[in-house]
């Protein structure tokens, strides 16, 4: 159901309640794929079965402002967080600084240049920002090439290239306590590297890989590949053959099938900084993987060595057992975006919901195993939170941010922004055109704010 037809329902629904009861909208879920998505999306509608009418009629009784960057919606304006917004919006090109009434309070001249998804204000007021390159040679979506850092006035402080026709950096940058920033680049492998690696397509391939850059010396620190820890039940007479389900600590080289030779489209990245652990979002796989960045690059590419003795391979998986060919029974991701490690051992997450054609975000309590040093079972982690509203669907981009004041900020990528509460209640939507990337919370002090000098 489209966002139109949506509110003209609802605006009927008002007039309609002074002379009889209103029932539930019967735009209700798409029936999940499995059993634990059923539960969960259950337990959401019912949860909020009685709040479900007083948000359709709030959605008619709130206050709504025409803001210069788009339409915002206040439904209990008492509950909202009063702080500013950074908005990556792909559409335009654009990366702004907004308030709660979509005011612009500051956009970035970026001289053209266009983004490559993710941007972020560091704690000295300039941009950390993933860029197109000109002339990119690897094309697939989620584009990249160049990582910068822009100062207020436009300035290009530093700039970093890393595409040809072997790798391109793409959609999300992390910068480290060290100062460093990690990247995920596509890497090519050739048609015969690939089938040599027991690929079943006859394509090249282009499988994810991490790179660290130290900034001041413009060389890559440490870096990972997927190629180094595959696995494949194909052909047992090429490289990495085995028992897909035996190993979860390999990736399975023809889980996805692309005929672009995109098998695996990262499209997010955090840090651990306490364990020195890495997150990748794996959208095709629609699973996070774990991986040990206290390996040295040599040891990153092999299967023992650093702090889990695991080298490279993945030390943690979840989403999607079906990519170890178990089923779909546990499943909770169909695509996914942004891992975003807000607080110590707690992570929020966007599940896009492919052809479920709902999205759902996640809040999880991470496995303890992974403070104390050791392997987890290859299960799901603890949901202790999840919103969803059959209002939300975006099948691409997207993310959730959560707020001092404990409210969730989520970004529909094809629509805008919401912010909930933990008990699901909508307090202010915000909506424009544009493709927004993900919207990142800054409170008006934050010394980011305050380096800019508003």
């Amino acid at each position: 159901m489209s966002k139109s037809s949506s509110l003209l329902k609802m605006n009927l629904a008002y007039m309609l309640l002074a002379c009889c009861l209103f029932s539930c909208s019967d735009d209700d879920f798409t029936p999940p794929h499995s059993e634990e998505e059923e539960i969960l999306l259950d337990e959401n509608q019912e949860g909020n079965e009685e709040e479900e009418e007083e948000e359709e009629t709030s959605e008619n009784t709130g206050e709504t402002i025409e803001g210069e960057m788009g339409t915002v919606t206040f439904y209990n304006k008492n509950l909202t967080e009063d702080h500013y917004i950074l908005v990556n919006d792909a559409m335009s090109n654009r990366v702004y600084l907004m308030d709660k009434n979509a005011d612009m309070v500051y956009e970035w001249p970026l001289g053209g240049q266009k983004i490559g998804n993710d941007a972020v204000i560091l704690q000295d007021g300039t941009l950390l920002a993933s860029l197109q390159d000109d002339n990119p040679e690897i094309l697939f979506g989620g584009f990249g090439g160049k990582i910068q850092i822009i100062a207020k006035d436009g300035e290009i402080l530093w700039d970093y290239s890393y595409s040809n026709s072997e790798h391109r950096s793409h959609h999300d940058v992390e910068l480290l306590p060290n100062g460093n920033i990690l990247a995920i680049a596509w890497e090519k492998m050739s048609e015969a590297e690939a089938l040599e690696n027991g690929s079943k397509y006859g394509t090249d391939l282009y499988p994810e890989s991490i790179i660290e850059i130290n900034p001041d010396t413009n060389s890559i620190t440490w870096e990972w590949h997927a190629k180094d820890h595959l696995v494949q039940d194909y052909d047992s007479s090429k490289l990495n053959y085995g028992v897909v389900e035996n190993n979860p600590q390999l990736i399975n080289l023809n889980y996805y099938e692309a005929t672009d030779g995109n098998i695996m489209h990262a499209n997010g990245i955090g840090y651990d900084g306490l364990n020195d652990l890495i997150y990748l979002s794996v959208n095709y796989y629609s699973e996070v993987w774990v991986i040990d960045h206290s390996t040295s690059t040599e040891e990153a590419a092999g299967h023992t060595s650093g702090n889990f003795e695991r080298g490279g391979d993945l030390l943690y998986r979840f989403g999607n057992p079906s990519t170890q060919n178990k089923g779909e029974t546990n499943r909770l991701f169909h695509n996914n975006h942004f891992p975003n490690l807000y607080e110590d051992g707690k992570m929020l997450i966007f599940s896009n919901g492919g052809d479920l054609e709902q999205s759902t975000v996640y809040e999880f309590d991470l496995p303890n195993e992974l403070s104390l040093k050791t392997v987890p079972e290859t299960t799901n982690p603890e949901i202790t939170w999840s919103y969803s509203n059959p209002e939300i669907y975006s099948p691409k981009v997207s993310g959730a941010v959560r707020l001092p004041n404990g409210n969730t900020l989520i970004t529909e990528g094809d629509y805008g922004i919401w912010e909930v509460t933990t008990e699901g209640e909508i307090v202010w939507k915000f909506s424009a055109v544009g493709f927004f990337w993900r919207a990142y919370h800054y409170a008006k002090d934050d010394p980011a704010i305050l380096a800019l000098d508003l």
